[in-house]
């Protein structure tokens, strides 16, 4: 008795180890990334919220070089028209980036799972613009959408007008969206096709034996099991694009892009601030980007991706309780093993 109270002593002494030196390894390992993101995101802005309460050139100490004036950046950015429209045209790149690449990702993924001649080539046409540099991108694309560049040669050629697909404000916004598209659905459908091939084939030869065709596999298996896929994806999509700025500022420019309508608050901040030799201004609208960027991330993590992890974290629950289960039961079967040798021993020696 006195021996296996010691055992569970030892036990839990060892276990209570174990616990504290995973977690100063856990410390070690995670303090570089953490140092990283303490200089590199949260100390910047932290200083660029103070700057905010300067008007300032962005040369010398504020203090000294500036002009304190309190919340008048923050209050300017919030009436700002310029700012609302800004904000207005990321949110519909946000939403309209989830609409258009979602499901076109989705198609192409289904596409490429198939076994067909050509598959590989057609895969690499699709990622390639996206590890393609967005200086790149965005200069060839600009000289193909001129009025007088290869797009618009190719429509008179074939009869049709051309159009001013950089600075009319009726195209220009779709013209973003299809270049974002272009460029971005690669990583998509990289993502979908993981996920795909992460199926048990099983499932869909269950489904063929009851009778269920293509389509009603891909409905009923595919997409419940791709939905983690699809939310981390459309989480990096949003991130994205809040933070767009390369594309439309090597495309339309830092003027061309407001009265084409589709400036965002990138373009917003670095036209305010760097470019208007206002340096506080701008790092009051950085700040105030953080912020809707970090509501945002938030609050998708909250009542989206929160949902992945506790599932997750509830099969690991079952999967120790299972493992403590058996283990109790392995711990009965080898005692009572134990005590029918001991009695087949007993009986042998009498």
């Amino acid at each position: 008795m006195s021996v296996s109270a010691g055992a569970r002593v030892q036990r839990r002494t060892s276990g209570l180890s174990d616990k504290a030196r995973k977690r100063i390894e856990i410390t070690i390992l995670s303090l570089p990334a953490l140092i990283m993101f303490l200089g590199f995101v949260i100390l910047p802005v932290f200083m660029a919220g103070y700057y905010g309460f300067f008007k300032w050139k962005g040369y010398g100490k504020p203090t000294v070089n500036g002009q304190f004036i309190g919340f008048e950046n923050y209050k300017v950015i919030l009436t700002d028209p310029n700012f609302q429209q800004a904000l207005g045209h990321t949110l519909f790149v946000v939403v309209a980036s989830l609409v258009i690449q979602g499901p076109l990702a989705i198609l192409f993924a289904l596409l490429l799972n198939q076994k067909f001649k050509g598959r590989a080539l057609i895969r690499t046409l699709i990622f390639v613009p996206y590890v393609v540099s967005e200086v790149i991108v965005g200069t060839g694309w600009s000289l193909i959408l001129q009025t007088t560049g290869a797009l618009n040669a190719l429509l008179k050629k074939i009869g049709l007008g051309g159009a001013d697909w950089i600075s009319d404000p009726k195209i220009a916004i779709w013209t973003l969206m299809f270049i974002i598209s272009w460029k971005y659905i690669g990583f998509a459908v990289i993502l979908m096709i993981a996920g795909m091939q992460s199926i048990p084939e099983d499932l869909y030869e269950a489904a063929k034996v009851d009778g269920a065709g293509f389509w009603r596999q891909q409905w009923s298996i595919t997409l419940p099991l791709l939905g983690p896929t699809i939310r981390i994806w459309a989480f990096m999509s949003i991130i994205g694009s809040l933070q767009l700025f390369d594309l439309v500022y090597i495309i339309w420019g830092q003027y061309v892009s407001s009265t084409a309508g589709t400036s965002t608050m990138a373009t917003y901040m670095v036209r305010e601030g760097r470019l208007a030799n206002n340096y506080g201004y701008g790092s009051a609208v950085a700040v105030v980007i953080f912020i809707i960027s970090l509501v945002i991330a938030l609050t998708y993590q909250r009542f989206v991706l929160n949902r992945d992890l506790e599932g997750a974290l509830t099969d690991e629950k079952d999967a120790k309780r299972r493992a403590k289960r058996a283990a109790k039961e392995a711990a009965k079967l080898a005692k009572a093993n134990g005590n029918a040798a001991a009695v087949a021993n007993e009986v042998v020696s009498q």
